[in-house]
């Protein structure tokens, strides 16, 4: 059994926990995709909010620029595809951390039954909000 003082045993339990921290921090914003088009290597958070009138998708983008972004409906479900670009390419920085996944994204949404409108993208304060009006008759 390591000593209570042993520097050893104490940079061990840090390592051992930063370990856990990275792989918490990984689950949470690396969540592996794949798709036809172009292999996806990170998915977005997202909230969903529905009501009689409309489902409301909130999607977590800081850094991805509208021109990066895909946004359609595919059996059934909400499909966004895009790209993070790194903010400092080029400049000769070396990585001493990183949290916030760059690269090509891809995130489906399983939406509900029926006919849905997909409005106008909004990007606001760093997240994406799609609005999808229900069709016909409005309540279900």
């Amino acid at each position: 059994m390591p000593r209570r003082h042993d520097p050893h045993a104490r940079l061990w339990a840090e390592a051992c926990e930063q370990i856990d921290r990275a792989g918490g921090l990984q689950r949470q914003f690396f969540r592996l995709a794949a798709t036809l088009h172009a292999p996806a290597v990170w998915e977005p958070p997202v909230d969903v909010f529905e009501d009689e009138h409309e489902v409301v998708v909130v999607v977590a983008m800081p850094g991805v620029a509208p021109e990066q972004l895909e946004v359609r409906t595919d059996n059934g479900q909400l499909v966004l595809r895009g790209l993070r670009q790194w903010p400092l390419s080029g400049s000769g920085h070396v990585v001493r951390q990183l949290e916030i996944p760059y690269g090509a994204f891809e995130r489906r949404i399983p939406l509900p039954p029926g006919p849905l409108q997909l409005g106008a993208p909004e990007l606001v304060r760093g997240c994406l909000v799609l609005r999808l009006g229900k069709l016909g008759g409005g309540g279900r």
